[in-house]
């Protein structure tokens, strides 16, 4: 009998496979688990990538939308230099809650701060109070995205970084057929970044997609 061979992994299985498994990450994605919340942290490569650019960049003031359980502001947060913020928004307080001890059990709890409730109101608030950020990543509700990029842009210093996730949405947006509002404002979103003169910007179609822009 003829022996079958295994299925080749995806280009992001071999890729993850290149690297160790973090704990402290493994942790957070187990909490995420045990509390019953949805699993839909960054993914892996991703997360690296946070941390990578965070630092090329070197992003003082970042501003996060959607903590979840803390996995991504953790990929953030090793990234700052000494001396550098997280700002995280989050919806639910049971979440942030979450986040922040996983944070504080990564060593970065007091690097960050936590403002729950609607994000939009809380970017008004921000944006009143002149606070400026050097960064942002936005994985959150998918039909504000294209109001998130907004005040992104308004928020952002000059040369200011802003990174979406799941700009592919499981291929959504490339299928004519699906017209549900999260597809329809996510594509307003990824066209904002491709054609905005106030943006230079690339996709990433690795995972759920990523989408990084950068103020002019």
């Amino acid at each position: 009998m003829e022996q079958q061979s295994s299925p080749l992994p995806t280009a992001e299985q071999y890729v993850d496979d290149l690297y160790a498994q973090d704990e402290q990450l493994e942790f957070v994605l187990q909490s995420i688990r045990d509390n019953g919340m949805p699993q839909i942290s960054v993914k892996r490569g991703y997360g690296r990538l946070l941390t990578l650019l965070v630092k090329m960049t070197r992003a003082g003031r970042v501003l996060e939308i959607g903590a979840l359980g803390g996995y991504s502001g953790i990929c953030l947060a090793r990234g700052l230099a000494k001396g550098g913020t997280l700002m995280s928004l989050e919806l639910r307080e049971e979440y942030a809650k979450l986040a922040h001890e996983n944070l504080t059990k990564a060593g970065f709890g007091n690097t960050v701060t936590y403002m729950t409730g609607e994000a939009l109101p809380n970017l008004e608030k921000l944006y009143a109070h002149n606070e400026r950020f050097d960064f942002f990543f936005i994985d959150a509700d998918k039909g504000n995205y294209p109001n998130y990029l907004e005040w992104a842009i308004k928020l952002g210093t000059p040369g200011a970084i802003i990174i979406g996730d799941n700009t592919l949405l499981h291929n959504k947006v490339m299928d004519p057929a699906e017209q549900g509002n999260n597809v329809r404002r996510m594509r307003e979103f990824n066209r904002m970044m491709a054609e905005d003169p106030r943006l230079e910007s690339v996709m990433l179609t690795a995972y759920d997609g990523l989408t990084i822009a950068r103020i002019v």
